[in-house]
């Protein structure tokens, strides 16, 4: 059994008692390189495909599971805007970009560098799911979709739900073309606020901002954003628009607790 590292970072948003749900940050793991930490050492990297030594991976995988109740819903996002039910996710063989669950014990499972992690769950812990949202996919509308399906699948009269915005490429680092600013307005319509001009015909593009539209149109009106740029702290997080296509994985995790025995 790995031992869970002393250094291991990690953030523990609040979505109700009955919910459990964990961030892992960039140190605690095996890993080396570009998938350490800044110094190169002691990665948590959990992500499979991103050139890392899969037994390194493995083991951070069994290091984070030893946080959680059951070992996380492992799956192969692909910036899409299927949700999928976790408890059949049984490898990364499946691809979606949201997990949601009614089963105490099972825990969905997104993996991020820079693109939004979004956990949603109900306060009285009768759903909960995690969503990968990065530009493409909130643009399309996955985070209304997940929770339409996430009401859809509890049938409960009233969920009340809750949300937490983890780190992410933040407002001022997020630098991009005219194409992604149409897309936005394609689904959002006008939004002045989450959109600034940047250099030379570029456009800073507020994730968390879109999102926050998103929820609230999707009738969540609880929620919190940690408010952190992956970008801007390398000590704490990895950053694929920082350190290019070698860099790691974090895990934004949420699950239902499991009743006590």
């Amino acid at each position: 059994m790995a031992m869970v590292k002393s250094e291991l970072g990690c953030l523990a948003p609040d979505l109700g008692s009955r919910v459990g749900a964990l961030f892992t940050e960039r140190v605690g793991g095996v890993s080396s390189g570009p998938w350490g930490g800044v110094d190169g050492i002691m990665g948590l990297n959990v992500g499979s495909r991103v050139g890392d030594n899969a037994g390194c991976v493995r083991m951070n995988r069994s290091i984070v599971a030893q946080l959680t109740p059951a070992a996380p819903r492992w799956m192969t996002q692909v910036h899409g805007t299927r949700v999928v039910s976790a408890d059949d996710v049984e490898d990364e063989s499946l691809q979606a970009d949201a997990q949601i669950t009614t089963t105490p014990g099972v825990v969905c499972a997104v993996q991020v560098a820079d693109c939004l992690p979004v956990l949603i769950a109900d306060e009285k812990g009768r759903i909960a799911g995690a969503v990968h949202a990065g530009w493409r996919s909130l643009a399309a509308g996955i985070i209304e979709d997940t929770v339409k399906e996430m009401r859809r699948k509890c049938q409960a009269e009233e969920l009340l739900l809750r949300a937490w915005l983890g780190p992410r490429i933040g407002f001022d680092d997020f630098e991009t073309g005219p194409e992604v600013v149409e897309a936005f307005e394609r689904h959002f319509g006008k939004t002045p606020d989450c959109i600034k001009s940047g250099t030379e015909g570029k456009w800073h593009i507020d994730l968390a901002g879109f999102a926050k539209i998103a929820l609230a149109s999707a009738g969540v009106q609880k929620v919190e954003d940690c408010g952190l740029s992956t970008v801007s702290d390398a000590a704490r997080f990895y950053s694929y628009r920082r350190d290019g296509e070698h860099t790691g994985r974090h895990a934004a995790l949420v699950w239902i607790k499991p009743e006590e025995v």
